[in-house]
């Protein structure tokens, strides 16, 4: 199949708004009480000509994963035959579509680090289902490592070299029992904290972002279900930073670990995890399949 590397130029005009959430009311801790208004933002840019990975980045990149039908039948023919077979598993169209969509658009920016077709990628699958590059691939791919989540047609990237990288994003809703599932899943001492806080709408934002955090570090260490998210905590109050705060097993994590909360759209939630400490985060539009050099 003939492939053009894309570059990225010229590309349509896209609504890129500013996130923003504000937090306010108060916190009640042994007896105190304390005023908080948090906000929280995050501007996303069009990508560079030529795509360049500093040792010392990160790029996330965010994409929506609705498209017609005839785009997504030429998107499918980048993927590999296993990767095909995934899709078709999927019982509802949309699903499947998202799915080839996200997959196809992941090869696109790995071809483009790595200067090669997307096609011709290869992946290797760790115990637990984390996807790597074969080593050999680019010269370069041992060193590049990505995540991908994606929830309600919303889909984020994150790559990095030489470094574990996880990224997590849930679309916000409000039907979900969620101090069910934190009573079931989170540890302790999350579930402490998220009890603390005085407004159901403050506890649901708080559930959604503890949730997001831990689910990047899960894949950043490539564990997948295996790992049983009460045995590692990690921040969640209203304008504390983003941490893991310690790991059952690992008592040095907390200080190699870095979590970042994402403003992937208003109705999200999102977090990156970084087995580094102070990596540049750059986060980018992903360009629209159709778009200059996208197929």
């Amino acid at each position: 199949m003939y492939y053009q590397r894309p570059v990225f130029r010229n590309l349509p005009a896209m609504s890129v708004e500013p996130i923003t959430r504000r937090y306010a009311g108060q916190v009640a801790d042994g007896g105190m009480t304390a005023d908080i208004t948090v906000c929280l933002s995050a501007g996303w840019t069009d990508p560079p000509h030529r795509l360049s990975l500093g040792t010392d980045e990160v790029h996330v990149w965010r994409a929506l994963l609705r498209q017609a039908e005839p785009r997504t039948d030429l998107l499918r023919w980048f993927l590999a035959a296993d990767e095909r077979e995934r899709a078709e598993a999927y019982r509802f169209r949309r699903d499947r579509e998202q799915f080839i969509t996200a997959r196809a658009l992941l090869r696109l920016l790995l071809g483009s680090y790595l200067d090669c077709s997307p096609d011709e990628l290869r992946f290797r699958y760790g115990l637990y289902g984390k996807p790597y590059l074969i080593e050999e691939q680019g010269g370069g791919g041992r060193e590049i490592l990505f995540s991908v989540s994606r929830s309600g047609g919303l889909a984020l990237f994150a790559v990095t070299r030489g470094k574990n990288v996880g990224i997590d994003v849930e679309r916000v809703r409000f039907d979900l029992d969620y101090e069910r599932i934190a009573d079931r899943f989170f540890s302790r001492k999350e579930v402490t904290t998220l009890r603390r806080l005085p407004a159901d709408y403050m506890r649901r934002e708080a559930f959604f972002t503890c949730w997001t955090r831990k689910e990047a570090y899960v894949k950043a260490i490539g564990k997948g279900l295996s790992c049983s998210l009460d045995r590692f905590s990690v921040s969640l109050m209203p304008g504390e930073q983003a941490a893991l705060l310690e790991a059952e097993g690992d008592p040095g994590a907390a200080s190699r670990w870095s979590l970042r909360d994402i403003g992937a759209r208003s109705d999200y939630a999102a977090s990156l995890a970084v087995e580094a400490r102070g990596r540049q985060l750059r986060c980018f539009q992903c360009p629209e399949p159709g778009a200059d050099g996208f197929p």
